[in-house]
């Protein structure tokens, strides 16, 4: 029992770490339960953090006998402490983790109301501010566990009277979003002025890059007042499903942008090669897939069964996209090679041989930060800073947006049509000089 539970709290906590959750108002239905730890959540507490649960319609049937009602409870832990329970449960495989003196016991099954209620509630004061997980323990061998249960975990006030129901590290969210959201709509003006000024040079591609702006400006305004309802009464009231239908049309749209201009669609080419709409055909219907597995994770929590296979699915899917949509971009540049070769115009291709050079590294820049350095900035930072990841997150996309956005701009003498000829005697020896090879 103890390795159990052992592998399941070190997989639990292991995996808040690629998802940190927040801390709404939760009413959760576990049934038939035989798992040894169920992690409900994890809240980052000040001083006044405060805990409030509640369970109801308790049932624990063991297969092998009666059940000690004192093997089963509720605790917190926080992330100083686990690698003393996990040494713990190591060393001493009969130990219950209830048992452990580096856990904080809420209740164990001792305190519930006599049948046919068998229920308990109640609030507990945080005595040291921290960041916290909340887990249920089942230690009694061959037992299946059924109940309803509901959680707040919030912070309150300086004056003790106001409930935040953000984690500490988080509380700054739904600012930073708004905050953001302003900057993407004066953004899309400026494009849609831009537009206007150069209406001979518009192709079908910049409507599209316009329309991805103003989901991205509104899928973070939903962010914020999703944030905020939740911050302010611990429920998103129905901010949330909002969020997701702009997250879901805006990862699409940003995923095709960057695929149909690495083709060079609409301005290079008015058509797709095969093999770039099976690029298309791949990307999308994964993007589709991707947003599902966001939703699961995002509206349920760490105490479903499935919620590692989602994580799995989503962590996956996200790879393949990022690795598919290079594939085009690659291509653009060794065919503008190879033309570059018969068609005498040097000039024009080696200024879109270095465009699409930039470009490539622009994106694979984007995608290495927003994987890879806001994932290390999650794990490192401290949990009053988780905000300081979601900030480097919004700041780089802001900048990723502005560069593509510059670069591929509606003016009438851009980098695709440089025809001076003053330039094509310089341009050929360049082309002969340095390979674009990736």
């Amino acid at each position: 029992m103890a390795k159990l539970q052992f592998l399941f709290l070190l997989h639990a906590v292991l995996l808040l770490l690629l998802r940190p959750t927040s801390a709404e108002i939760k009413n959760l239905k576990i049934s038939s339960d035989s798992r040894p730890m169920i992690l409900f959540e994890r809240f980052g507490f000040t001083h006044t953090g405060q805990v409030n649960i509640s369970v109801s319609s308790v049932s624990a049937i063991s297969l092998i006998g009666s059940i000690d009602p004192s093997r089963l409870g509720f605790f917190l832990l926080s992330e100083e402490s686990l690698i003393q329970v996990l040494t713990e449960l190591q060393a001493n495989p009969t130990i219950c983790v209830l048992d452990s003196k580096y856990i904080t016991l809420l209740f164990n099954f001792k305190d519930l109301s006599p049948p046919p209620h068998s229920s308990f509630s109640r609030s507990y004061p945080i005595a040291a501010p921290n960041e916290y997980s909340l887990f249920f323990a089942n230690c009694a061998p061959e037992s299946k566990v059924s109940m309803d249960v509901r959680t707040e975990l919030y912070n309150l006030d300086g004056r003790g009277r106001v409930k935040d129901y953000l984690s500490a590290g988080l509380t700054q969210l739904p600012s930073l979003y708004f905050f953001f959201s302003v900057l993407y709509f004066a953004f899309f003006g400026y494009w849609i002025y831009s537009c206007l000024q150069n209406k001979k040079s518009v192709h079908r591609i910049h409507l599209l890059m316009g329309l991805l702006v103003i989901m991205k400006a509104l899928n973070l305004l939903c962010a914020a007042e999703d944030k905020h309802y939740v911050k302010v009464t611990g429920t998103p009231h129905g901010w949330d499903v909002l969020f997701y239908i702009f997250q879901f049309i805006r990862v699409v749209l940003l995923f095709t942008v960057i695929v149909l201009i690495g083709t060079g669609w609409s301005f290079l080419k008015p058509f797709l090669q095969e093999r770039e709409k099976k690029v298309l055909m791949i990307v999308i219907p994964l993007q589709v897939l991707a947003n599902v597995a966001s939703i699961v994770i995002g509206e349920t929590g760490p105490f479903i069964k499935d919620w590692v296979t989602w994580n799995q699915v989503f962590l996956l899917v996200d790879i393949i996209c990022c690795c598919a949509i290079i594939f085009p971009i690659v291509w653009s540049i060794r065919s503008l090679r190879e033309t570059s070769k018969t068609d005498g115009k040097a000039a024009r291709n080696l200024a879109k041989l270095t465009l699409f050079r930039q470009f490539y590294i622009v994106v694979i820049g984007y995608l290495y930060f927003t994987r890879i350095v806001v994932f290390a900035l999650r794990t490192i930072a401290a949990y009053k800073y988780q905000w300081v990841a979601n900030a480097a997150e919004e700041i780089a996309s802001l900048a990723f947006y502005t560069i593509i956005f510059y670069m591929f701009r509606p003016v009438e003498k851009n980098e695709y049509f440089a025809l001076d000829d003053e330039e094509e005697e310089a341009a050929e020896m360049a082309l002969r000089d340095e390979e674009f090879e990736l």
